[in-house]
């Protein structure tokens, strides 16, 4: 089965649906500028993220990535939607503006 990768804003959105579900953090609080630690999400969490998000888009994330370097959720995010986007061969760049239906 071959998971399709929405757009770029669709995946960002995607991304911040599971670190709200998995982090249990209100939604409102998942702003670029937020840090990890402000949003009390322990390396635990960055670990249960990360699972739902391989399940999600069907693909392997290495846990020594730059994952968890991330000390922002911008910088988490873009991390997160350029690697999915690379295990599926897509560019952020070429993902904009594809139709996912």
């Amino acid at each position: 089965m071959e998971t399709k990768i929405p757009e770029q804003t669709e995946l960002v959105d995607q991304i911040i649906d599971v670190i709200v579900s998995e982090g249990m953090i209100e939604r409102e609080k998942v702003q670029p500028d937020a840090t990890i630690e402000s949003l009390g999400l322990k390396s635990i969490d960055i670990v249960m993220i990360l699972t739902a998000l391989e399940d999600k888009f069907d693909v392997y994330i290495p846990m020594d990535g730059p994952f968890h370097e991330a000390k922002d959720v911008k910088t988490l995010i873009d991390a997160m939607a350029t690697y999915i986007s690379k295990e599926k061969n897509i560019s952020p760049e070429a993902s904009l503006g594809q139709e996912t239906k």
